[in-house]
């Protein structure tokens, strides 16, 4: 990635910067990131404290992770003076997951100038727990600045 612009997730994969407190929350590391091919994939670590009731990740705490992915993938396509929020994520549940290793995977489907489309999903001992897509809209973080 030395030919891409130095953005804030550039200087957090590379150590110069600590990672948000979100990711650091949700136990993310970052394994690989392929902005020609369009996918991130990072690793979760789902803690007794994201347990639910029954004992199984809370669903929420699987949404956050989702979100985590999607718009990260869109966050490493950046430009310096640009930010990312999600517009929309519709979540699916597949199957519960345990307090733990949780593995994910996200794919751009398609990146436009301001609105991009994302996929992710989240295994666990292979099978596949939780599924989103994803609308994410690119910012202008240097408006209004002189």
């Amino acid at each position: 990635m030395h030919d891409l612009p130095d953005t804030p997730f550039r200087q957090m994969l590379r150590g110069a910067i600590p990672p948000p407190p979100v990711a650091v929350l949700l136990g993310q590391t970052i394994q690989r990131v392929d902005v020609a091919a369009g996918e991130l994939e990072a690793d979760f670590d789902a803690l007794p404290s994201f347990a639910n009731p029954a004992g199984k990740v809370q669903g929420g705490m699987l949404a956050a992770m989702l979100d985590a992915l999607t718009a990260g993938l869109v966050d490493a396509t950046l430009s310096i003076g640009e930010g990312v929020t999600t517009l929309n994520l519709n979540v699916s549940y597949l199957s519960p997951a345990d307090v733990g290793a949780i593995h994910g995977v996200a794919k751009l489907n398609r990146r436009g100038r301001a609105i991009s489309n994302v996929s992710a999903q989240l295994t666990q001992g292979g099978k596949v727990v939780a599924t989103a897509s994803a609308v994410c809209m690119v910012l202008n973080t240097d408006r209004g600045r002189q």
